[in-house]
């Protein structure tokens, strides 16, 4: 008898709309967005907010202005909270005629645009019950998606530290100098002060790919004339093709444009310039069967780069 009380005293609490409700409005900001996400009146939202923190015994946000933030409580609680918000989807998949929820996938630029690719239709190919969603970004974008619990693995470029996140080395790229066909140094070996005096065409601060070019052209070049930064590898291109300006990018995003006599690669007597690839993963989440095995898939498909 007292066996069967204290197992009814200590019974779970909190429910499900509650901690869909809280995840929904760390990510929103707002209640009247939270209930809007989760399909819910926003009374009903603020009502499952309330009821929550009232079980918890603590604030989980605070009021800045017209937001709801996060507060210490509430970073604390966020990661369990939006894992077991995250289960629940999955189990509620395998009674909707699918084997596996959608795949959440975050990649940088130019390993979502030339590299990922392949790999998911090769994937697809073996899974066909199991699809993926790729959303692609800049380096910190995916950081964000993936510490925001929006992304469940992140492909980035070049080294990085976030203290909710683990990263893993995948594979190496080698940046390249290229220029259009036309170009005064295509064809022709450039020396230091050639590239100093040269125009340059780089990705926007904040991308894997800036960051190595801004490492690797100071260690080399002291300083360059950067007279144009854009958002996306495609637009560079068309831009150094153009024979506007010389651009520092990823082989594998400049290897159909070299093919095809687009693009011409500025050979120099200088070091090569080579990045590693990362995957990124939350510390707080256990990764599933299916994420596992996307990640083996990736790590098993990635052979040799274009440049060997």
């Amino acid at each position: 008898m007292n066996d069967k009380i204290g197992h009814k005293s200590n019974r779970l609490r909190l429910t499900l709309k509650q901690l869909e409700v809280f995840v929904a409005t760390a990510h929103d900001g707002s209640t009247r967005s939270a209930a809007e996400r989760v399909s819910r009146s926003q009374s009903a939202a603020s009502s499952a907010l309330v009821e929550l923190e009232s079980l918890l015994g603590v604030a989980l946000f605070d009021r800045v202005g017209r937001r709801l933030v996060l507060n210490e409580n509430g970073r604390s609680f966020f990661p369990k909270a939006a894992s077991i918000v995250e289960a629940s989807g999955e189990l509620e998949h395998l009674f909707q005629g699918q084997h596996a929820a959608p795949l959440r996938v975050a990649a940088s630029m130019t390993i979502g645009e030339h590299i990922l690719p392949l790999m998911l239709a090769r994937w697809i190919e073996s899974h066909p019950d199991s699809p993926v969603q790729l959303q692609i970004a800049n380096t910190g974008g995916v950081l964000r998606a993936v510490a925001a619990f929006d992304a469940d693995i992140g492909f980035i470029e070049g080294p990085q530290s976030h203290a909710d996140l683990a990263m893993r080395e995948w594979m190496r790229d080698e940046m390249v100098i290229v220029a259009s066909p036309t170009h005064p140094l295509a064809g022709r070996t450039a020396t230091r002060s050639d590239l100093r005096r040269a125009r340059w065409a780089l990705r926007e601060r904040g991308s894997g790919t800036r960051e190595a070019a801004d490492r690797w052209l100071l260690a080399q070049l002291g300083q360059v004339q950067v007279d144009f930064e854009l958002g996306t590898p495609e637009a560079i291109k068309a831009l150094v093709a153009a024979g506007v300006a010389l651009s520092f990018l990823s082989r594998h995003s400049v290897f159909t444009s070299l093919a095809r006599g687009e693009l011409s690669e500025v050979r120099t007597g200088l070091p090569s310039a080579a990045r590693q690839l990362t995957v990124v993963t939350h510390r707080e989440r256990k990764l599933g069967a299916g994420c596992e095995a996307f990640l083996s898939h990736c790590f098993a498909g990635m052979g040799p780069t274009h440049a060997e």
